[in-house]
C-alpha cells in the first residue's frame, strides 16, 4: 500500500477523525510555535471540529483542546488513520 496517500493537511480530516503529524510546512518561527503547543511530527491528533469555509479548526493533543486558524491548520500534514 502507498503511504502518500494518507498524507493530507489537517484540515482535510472530518470531525472526529485522527491522524499522527508528520511534518509542518512552515518556517522556523511556525514550527517553534506549533512545538510550543506540543504539534510535533510523531504526535497522534484529532478533529473535534471544523467551521465550514474560512473558520477555525479545533483539535485535541495529549488530552487538550486547540483552535487553530484554518491557514495554520493547512500547513500541518498529517498521516491520517484507518
Amino acid at each position: 500500500m502507498n503511504q502518500k496517500k494518507n498524507l493530507l493537511s489537517l484540515i482535510e480530516l472530518n470531525d472526529g477523525e485522527t491522524g499522527k503529524i508528520v511534518s509542518v510546512n512552515g518556517g522556523k518561527m511556525l514550527n517553534k510555535r506549533l512545538a510550543d503547543l506540543g504539534l510535533t511530527p510523531g504526535v497522534e491528533i484529532q478533529i473535534l471540529r471544523k467551521t465550514f469555509f474560512a473558520g477555525p479548526v479545533q483539535v485535541e493533543v495529549f488530552g487538550s483542546r486547540l483552535v487553530l486558524g484554518r491557514g495554520l491548520a493547512s500547513k500541518i500534514i498529517v498521516e491520517k488513520n484507518e
